[in-house]
């Protein structure tokens, strides 16, 4: 097996994003869950035609250098505010020149699915609200999975 370094593997994805190619990839961390699950999901990700907004999940790059995708909680004049569906903190504001690349569809459990999914829409906006209550809930959903 060959192995890649990640800053050199997703350089060479953000310029395939760049020529306006769509790119799919798997899942890796925590930050997005219980939406998308790591090594479990993928995501097709592809050059933003529109504007971004609330509930967007975009692919960006930071000032550090570290690539990171989240979802947008606000979009304001200073620029976006982007947080990790198990997240409570949100990070911002992120310059929207960092965005390279908005998420098109999810693999989620072996199903691709795209925005006019009911679970997609949840997260794109309910899940937004209750950031100061994810805790919580996900504490809640984890003892009653147990």
């Amino acid at each position: 097996m060959r192995t890649i370094d990640t800053q050199a593997y997703l350089s060479t994805l953000k310029e395939v994003v760049n020529e306006g190619n769509d790119v799919s990839l798997i899942i890796s961390g925590g930050s997005m869950s219980p939406f998308l699950v790591h090594h479990r999901d993928s995501i097709l990700i592809g050059k933003p035609t529109e504007p971004l907004k609330r509930g967007d999940m975009v692919f960006y790059q930071r000032a550090t250098g570290q690539y990171v995708m989240h979802r947008i909680r606000w979009v304001k004049p200073e620029g976006l505010y982007i947080i990790g569906d198990a997240q409570t903190v949100t990070e911002g504001p992120v310059n929207p020149k960092w965005v390279f690349a908005i998420v098109k569809k999810v693999q989620r459990k072996g199903k691709w699915i795209g925005p006019e999914d009911r679970w997609w829409r949840f997260f794109a906006t309910v899940w937004l609200w209750v950031v100061p209550l994810r805790r919580v809930i996900l504490w809640g959903v984890g003892k009653i999975k147990n």
